[in-house]
């Protein structure tokens, strides 16, 4: 009867949201078409709110709202910096690429919201909490060991545990004050092979996890991927959060797994999954979930659909991604949230107000690539089409600056202008190879440029073209191709990135005028 119901309440609501007049109520997946891997939503009253991985980014561990589950905005991060590391500040050659903080886990308890994390390279689990989830502040404690893609979970009777762990699956019970591991109550082995239900040929052991308490039951949420296959969704279910548990093969389509399990006000359930999508980087979907003799049923006839009966998605701009022009009104943050810097920053070396309207990068240091230069100010590239203009004033460059706009992953491109010999030249940096290119320059003789970057994600062809302009309006592409690539060293998508580096001496400085982006490639924008 039960599944009878889901079903009969799944069909109504595809024939009310699929009439006429009403078809804005069809979403799309994916239902963010960027890089938000790695998720965690929970939902309070009626709004939704949802952690995902930013890893060497700062701020990080990004809190999003949505009031429909589809259309998501960017509120708060759980931290400024993760820790103060030679790494994480790319200092003394060392970086944090696909490092950092990883899979987070957001949970609300008593009028509390808490989000945590953790870090193989700190070695270091966190435990954010505030009672303002949006405004904050965030406390912050942190303990060893790194607990490897753990789920925060508080149980009925006041108990408050972590189950993490890669293949197996381990239970450890935390201190009431969350500050680390009970020393008196030794981590058991909850599931011992999790992989099993996955078939026996496993290549990524399950990880993941995410535990829910629904009903009296525990579910516990997990993936792996078969060798040759894709990766899969497991889901784990006891009558006691120490077990046993029964498992099962969940949902093996499209590679969308990893996530788990949210209500909606109306009793209607999904499951919040993500999909690797190429160059753009991992991309959030959501399946409709149905419930049969206790278990939940993902996706329809067992597949992730490409619409699911929810309010349309509405461009992304500005909750995720936003244009933005530099010029601070009284009482405004110097960035807004959609912006995160590459690493640590130095925020002597950066400024919105020593020039009105601009955003003023400084070199403190000499360096040989993009990818080690401080400072480097980031957002997500999205989907399927992307471009971002900037106008930058290279006046203040210092002989052997290089200033411009990125597209940075490992293998990086960027257009701008170098500073060489008491000239200037546009130039374009193409880095898809085992080193970088860097095209014929084009003098430059006024202060003032325009630089475009554009990506092509339809399909994966994941190429970008990079253009630069001498009065905003004419474009000329400029350098070569970019095919982008998604590379586990720096395990991101792409993102667009301003950035000035000196390579031969310090206190040059780069102004960029603005920051817009739109949702085409078309070299007349």
């Amino acid at each position: 009867m039960t599944r009878f119901l889901n079903r009969l309440i799944w069909g109504m609501a595809f024939v009310l949201f699929s009439k006429p007049g009403v078809h804005a109520q069809i979403a799309h997946n994916p239902i963010i078409y960027a890089d938000v891997p790695d998720m965690s939503i929970i939902r309070v009253g009626d709004s939704y709110y949802m952690s995902s991985t930013t890893m060497h980014m700062s701020p990080g561990v990004p809190i999003m709202k949505s009031k429909d589950l589809v259309n998501w905005k960017i509120v708060s991060y759980a931290y400024d910096i993760l820790d103060d590391t030679d790494d994480l500040n790319l200092n003394n050659d060392k970086n944090s690429y696909g490092k950092g903080s990883w899979a987070s886990s957001l949970r609300y308890q008593n009028g509390i919201y808490y989000v945590s994390t953790f870090a193989g390279n700190t070695g270091k689990t966190y435990i954010y909490s505030t009672r303002d989830i949006e405004k904050g502040p965030w406390k912050a404690l942190s303990f060893k060991p790194s607990l490897h893609d753990h789920s925060l979970f508080f149980d009925d009777d006041g108990k408050v545990y972590m189950v993490y762990g890669s293949g197996r699956i381990m239970l450890a019970q935390l201190k009431d004050d969350l500050s680390g591991i009970r020393p008196d109550i030794k981590p058991q082995v909850l599931i011992e092979n999790a992989s099993l239900v996955g078939g026996a040929n496993v290549g990524l052991p399950a990880e993941g996890s995410q535990l829910f308490k629904i009903k009296g039951k525990y579910y516990l949420f997990n993936i792996c991927w078969p060798r040759g296959g894709m990766r899969t969704v497991l889901i784990h279910r006891a009558d006691h959060i120490t077990g046993p548990y029964e498992g099962r093969l969940a949902l093996q389509d499209k590679g969308v797994a990893q996530g788990g399990l949210v209500d909606a006000p109306d009793g209607r359930w999904f499951a919040y999954l993500f999909r690797d999508f190429g160059a753009v980087g991992r991309v959030p979907y959501l399946v409709p979930v149905q419930w049969d003799n206790g278990w939940p049923i993902l996706g329809i006839n067992h597949q992730a659909p490409d619409t699911i009966p929810l309010p349309g998605n509405k461009p992304m701009m500005p909750g995720i991604i936003s244009s933005d022009d530099f010029d601070r009104k009284p009482g405004e943050p110097d960035l807004p949230l959609v912006w995160q810097w590459n690493h640590n920053p130095l925020n002597k070396l950066w400024s919105v107000k020593q020039r009105k309207g601009y955003l003023r990068l400084t070199t403190g240091r000499v360096d040989t690539t993009i990818l080690t230069a401080r400072n480097t100010l980031t957002q997500r590239t999205f989907g399927p089409e992307c471009s971002a203009v900037t106008a930058i004033d290279v006046s203040g460059l210092k002989d052997g600056d290089r200033a411009g706009l990125a597209l940075l992953q490992k293998k990086f491109g960027w257009v701008g202008v170098k500073a060489e010999g008491g000239k200037k030249f546009m130039v374009m940096v193409n880095a898809q190879g085992d080193s970088s290119i860097e095209s014929p320059g084009i003098p430059l003789t006024q202060s003032r440029a325009y630089l475009k970057a554009s990506c092509d994600f339809k399909d994966r062809t994941d190429k970008a073209y990079f253009y630069y302009s001498l009065d905003g309006r004419n474009w000329l592409p400029i350098g070569s191709v970019l095919q982008m690539v998604y590379t586990l060293p720096h395990f991101m998508g792409y993102r667009f990135g301003f950035f000035n580096y000196a390579t031969k001496t310090i206190g040059g400085y780069a102004d960029f005028d603005f920051f817009r982006i739109s949702n085409n490639i078309s070299s007349r924008n």
